[in-house]
C-alpha cells in the first residue's frame, strides 16, 4: 500500500483558516470515499503550538513548516483590503516568508488568495507562471517581476507549485489533487455528497470578462451597457453615442485596454452572459438566446462555437452546475 500524501496546512497569525478546514474535509471525504488513506493533513506553523488566526480563532500547529515529513504545504490567504495592506503584511510576515523560502527537491507548494503573495515573496514562484487575485495583479507584477504573472487565469498549476485566486481558491487546488491522485469521478461524487459548488473554471476565452475584473472606468461603463443591451441592437454607433464619444475614440480606447476590436469585445461580453446562464441554470439554450436579444438562436450558437470551440450543449456538459 502506497504511503499517504502528507499535506501541511499552514497557520500563521491573522490567516483565514476556513479554506484550510474545508480543504481538510475534502481530503478526509476522499479517504472515506475510496476506503484508503490517500491524503493526510496536519496543521503546521513556524513553530509547533497554538496560532491565533483571523476572527479570534485559535488552532494548534502540530508540526513545523520545514518538517521533512511533509510532501506539500497549502498556504492560505490573510485579510487585506488593498495592495498597501498586503505590503504591510508582508513586512510583518518576514520570518514566515524566510521559512517558506527554504528549498526542497520534493515538496509541493500550493497557495490561494493573498497567500500567493507570501509564496511570491519567498522566491518560490520565480521563473514560473502564477496567478493572483485580480485587484493585486498590478502591484504583484511591479514587486515580483521574476514571476510570470497570469492574472487572467483563476488557477495555475506547475510541476511543484500551484496558485489560485480568491478565498475559495483552495477548491480548484483540491479538485486537481483528487482528480490526479484518484479520479475525476470521485471528485464528482464528492461534489454531490458534500453539496459543493463546482469550482469556477470557465472556458479560458471568458477569463477576465466579468465586470469586477475590468481595469478602467470606461470598460466598466461599457461592460454594464453591453450586458443591458439586446445583442442584436449593439452597434459601435449606439455604444459611442451612449458613452458620449466618437466611434473612432471608443474603438481606439477599447483596443488599447483589451487588445480586441470593439466588435470582438462586445461579442465576448454577450457570449460570456450566455456561458454563465448555460452553466448556472438549466434554462433551455434557445430561451437564453431569446432573453439576451440575439437575432436568432442559430446565429448565437454559431458565434458561441466559433469562440469556444464547443456548442452550447457541449459547454453545459463540460462546465455546467446542473
Amino acid at each position: 500500500m502506497s504511503k499517504a500524501l502528507r499535506i501541511g496546512l499552514l497557520l500563521f497569525p491573522g490567516c483565514m483558516p476556513a479554506g484550510l478546514l474545508s480543504f481538510s474535509d475534502l481530503m478526509h471525504a476522499t479517504n472515506r470515499r475510496t476506503g484508503r488513506m490517500i491524503f493526510e493533513t496536519c496543521f503546521v506553523g513556524l513553530q509547533a503550538g497554538p496560532v491565533e488566526c483571523s476572527h479570534g480563532v485559535t488552532l494548534n500547529a502540530t508540526d513545523t513548516v520545514n518538517s521533512s515529513e511533509l510532501d506539500a504545504i497549502l498556504v492560505p490567504g490573510f485579510w487585506a483590503e488593498s495592495a498597501h495592506h498586503v505590503e504591510k503584511a508582508l513586512a510583518t510576515y518576514a520570518n514566515l516568508v524566510k521559512g517558506l523560502s527554504v528549498r526542497s527537491s520534493r515538496r509541493h507548494l500550493w497557495s490561494y488568495c493573498t497567500g500567493v503573495c507570501l509564496l511570491a515573496a519567498s522566491g518560490q514562484l520565480n521563473d514560473q507562471p502564477a496567478t493572483v487575485t485580480w485587484w493585486l495583479a498590478e502591484a504583484m507584477v511591479k514587486r515580483y517581476n521574476k514571476v510570470h504573472w497570469q492574472s487572467e487565469h483563476n488557477c495555475v498549476f506547475n510541476e511543484r507549485t500551484a496558485t489560485a485566486s480568491g478565498v475559495n481558491g483552495y477548491l480548484p487546488i483540491a479538485q486537481a489533487l483528487i482528480e490526479r491522485n484518484v479520479s475525476p469521478e470521485v471528485f464528482r461524487d464528492l461534489i454531490k455528497l458534500m453539496v459543493l459548488p463546482r469550482p469556477t473554471l470557465p472556458h479560458t476565452v471568458f477569463n477576465a470578462t466579468s465586470l469586477i475584473e475590468q481595469p478602467g472606468k470606461l470598460l466598466r461603463k461599457l461592460h454594464v451597457l453591453l450586458e443591458q443591451m439586446p445583442a442584436e441592437q449593439i452597434t459601435v454607433k449606439a455604444l459611442a453615442g451612449t458613452l458620449g464619444m466618437s466611434e473612432r475614440t471608443l474603438a481606439r480606447k477599447v483596443r488599447n485596454e483589451t487588445g480586441l476590436a470593439i466588435g470582438a469585445y462586445a461579442r465576448r461580453v454577450k457570449l460570456s452572459q450566455v456561458s454563465e446562464r448555460i452553466t448556472l441554470t438549466s434554462v433551455p439554450i434557445s430561451t437564453i438566446s431569446l432573453e439576451l436579444g440575439f437575432s436568432s438562436d442559430s446565429n448565437m450558437r454559431r458565434m458561441f462555437k466559433e469562440l469556444t470551440g464547443l456548442t452550447p450543449a457541449e459547454y453545459r456538459q463540460k462546465f455546467g452546475h446542473y
